[in-house]
């Protein structure tokens, strides 16, 4: 991207490995605490008995909430898991910085958070409303993505945002797919055969943005 006297430099670009380590490690944590949760609540209707004594159906609320947590867990675990689509768009695409994302709404879903934002591009108008959720899972919106953050990606088919300094990782996809259906078309061969590489030529919806090949 081009920029002008006035327009500030853009900040280092960050070391996609890097990138990738980080919110792999986030998410094996996100999932460790759950299983932990779950351990304990299995354990305390047991240790209950054995310690204490104590022989009561109250006690077996602690084991059904054990097993729910455990199945929310898979749950989470296979729809949760954008990390590697995420590495397989950085594969496929280099690191463009845009100087400001703007986030529009927030919606709760059991899958994640999702984020309505819109990237902007400097001397271009008419970008997309683009779906946001954060990769490895978490629900917390990234400090700092509105002064800009690095894309890789195709708008029209998605891609994925990098927040500068903290390896924040976004995956993004078109808001309104039809809406967008007339730029892919027009986006020629090259591009379209790089998004199906990517895995980002598929329509999807906010409540499953966090499904695997979404």
């Amino acid at each position: 991207m081009a920029y002008d006297p006035q327009t500030p430099a853009p900040p280092e670009a960050p070391d996609v490995a890097q990138v990738l380590r980080v919110n792999y490690l986030s998410l094996a944590k996100l999932i460790a605490l759950r299983l932990l949760i779950t351990a304990v609540l299995v354990a305390i209707p047991v240790a209950a008995d054995r310690l204490l004594g104590l022989d009561s159906p109250f006690l077996m609320l602690f084991t059904v909430a054990g097993v729910g947590a455990f199945v929310l867990t898979v749950h989470r675990l296979i729809y949760g898991i954008r990390v590697s689509q995420c590495a397989r768009v950085l594969r496929d695409y280099p690191l463009e910085f845009h100087p400001r994302v703007i986030k529009k709404r927030e919606r709760w879903t059991q899958y994640g958070n999702v984020y309505e934002v819109r990237v902007t591009t400097r001397g271009q108008h008419g970008a997309p409303l683009m779906l946001a959720v954060n990769a490895p899972g978490r629900r917390r919106w990234p400090e700092g993505v509105e002064e800009g953050a690095w894309l890789a990606g195709d708008l029209p088919f998605g891609g994925v945002l990098v927040v500068p300094g903290s390896n924040a990782m976004l995956f993004l996809k078109p808001a309104d797919w039809d809406k967008t259906a007339r730029k892919r078309e027009e986006a020629g061969a090259e591009r379209t055969a790089r998004a199906q590489r990517a895995k980002l030529n598929k329509k999807t919806k906010y409540a499953v943005m966090m499904r695997s090949g979404a």
